[in-house]
């Protein structure tokens, strides 16, 4: 939250649209913006500052540049394929004047929804297979065979062209860990787009 904070001017008064995410990012600036979260799987209701919207970010239900700021915080990795992620990356341009999307590196060394050095490099069904053996998440979790297989199918990491391919009018931000980009973070700042 520290670079998005960095980045763009927060105020009480700025509409933010989350998508795919959840109050609890939230809680770590000082300013309290209006927050609209939209994921699946969650009533429609409002608490506090937060609305809350069942909707699926490839085909949001809200008017072109209806917030200030679109925010998705590793979340366009699990909404399917190539085309699915085209749409996600549309519809996060097309609800907001400004936008900050975080996805990890598909050639980052340590998967990160496993917790798994390498085997993500590997063809998929050799990877699928390595989960239990070298997945720190299946040693702590021992998530059943079927939320494994659920998770690894829906997941697409992207690599740094795919990004800016998604994102061509975006400024683009590394995060790194020892000296290799972990994840990398798409912005559009409305004041200097304009």
């Amino acid at each position: 939250m520290k670079l998005f904070v960095e980045h763009f001017n927060i105020t009480n008064d700025t509409r933010i649209i989350d998508v795919g995410g959840t109050p609890q990012n939230w809680g770590y600036i000082s300013q309290e913006p209006q927050v609209t979260i939209c994921n699946l799987g969650i009533e429609n209701e409002e608490r506090g500052r937060f609305i809350f919207r069942e909707a699926d970010g490839t085909c949001l239900p809200f008017e072109d540049n209806s917030f200030d700021i679109a925010y998705s915080n590793s979340v366009i990795e699990h909404v399917g394929d190539w085309d699915a992620q085209r749409r996600f990356a549309g519809e996060i341009r097309r609800i907001a004047k400004s936008y900050y999307v975080q996805t990890p590196n598909r050639w980052f060394f340590v998967e990160p929804h496993f917790v798994a050095p390498v085997i993500h490099m590997l063809p998929r069904s050799m990877y699928r297979r390595l989960i239990p053996l070298f997945s720190a998440k299946y040693w702590m979790e021992r998530p059943s065979s079927e939320d494994v297989d659920a998770l690894f199918e829906e997941i697409r990491l992207l690599d740094r062209d795919e990004v800016k391919t998604l994102f061509p009018d975006a400024e683009f931000s590394e995060e790194k860990f020892l000296g290799m980009a972990k994840s990398f973070i798409a912005m559009r700042i409305a004041d200097k787009a304009a």
